[in-house]
């Protein structure tokens, strides 16, 4: 009998998606080839900037081509479907009513494990990094102050230097700088500056690539990739059950 298997609907961009399976590979701590996950990665490189959309600076809707994804992951079988791009999740609703084969909502996920490692009984702001896509759709807004906590967003500059490292440095050079990556979680833990956080949320999976590249755990940051790989790694085990 074929082993249950997921999808993954990636290429937003190429990198994080490579980096998404690769944390997934090592989470599982295989001994063997079988002993690896059975998964279909679907690098769709072809769907239209979602953040570009969601401002209104494009027209070129990215929910039509996602859905087609969906439509063809659900009709080879998946058990459940993920989607690694946040910025993507301002149509998470719109993309499961499309199926009955449940896709993980990454950033639900970030905040329940926030909720865990920092309780808001005891930490009250929590920062949002992303694109100025997901700051607009609210997803994570939604969900931090549902949870408890304040919502804080970086100001005007502190988004631009966040919007380079995704867009210069991780999507466009490639050049990772340890510097300017720690420069800005600083800035925005920093009790005097202008967000004064208790913790943070890379809400952006080209931040991910930047935290798989310079891990800070004595930084109170939850990276939503990284719960995002925890939690696939533990259902897709769950179906071999």
């Amino acid at each position: 009998m074929k082993r249950p298997f997921f999808a993954v609907l990636g290429g937003m961009g190429t990198l994080a998606t490579e980096s998404y399976i690769r944390l997934v590979n090592a989470a599982t701590h295989a001994h063997s080839d079988q002993e690896y996950l059975d998964y279909v990665v679907f690098n769709d490189a072809s769907v239209p900037d979602r953040t570009a959309f969601i401002v209104g600076e494009s027209d070129d809707d990215p929910f039509p081509v996602i859905a087609d994804d969906i439509d063809k992951a659900s009709a080879m079988g998946a058990s459940f479907i993920v989607l690694t791009c946040n910025t993507a999740h301002y149509f998470h609703d719109r993309f499961q009513a499309l199926t009955d084969v449940p896709i993980l909502h990454m950033p639900r996920e970030a905040v329940k494990r926030l909720s865990q490692l920092y309780p808001a009984s005891r930490t009250t702001r929590v920062g949002f990094l992303g694109t100025v896509g997901s700051r607009a759709s609210g997803v994570y807004k939604h969900a931090v102050e549902e949870a408890g906590y304040t919502f804080v967003e970086p100001d005007d500059a502190l988004q631009a230097r966040i919007t380079s490292l995704i867009y210069d440095d991780v999507k466009g050079s490639g050049e990772l700088n340890l510097n300017r990556y720690e420069s800005v979680l600083r800035d925005m833990l920093d009790p005097a500056g202008p967000c004064a956080c208790d913790a943070l949320i890379l809400g952006c999976t080209e931040l991910s690539v930047l935290n798989e590249a310079f891990p800070l755990p004595q930084l109170p940051v939850i990276d939503a990739q990284a719960v995002l790989v925890d939690v696939t790694v533990e259902r897709a085990k769950a179906l071999r059950s």
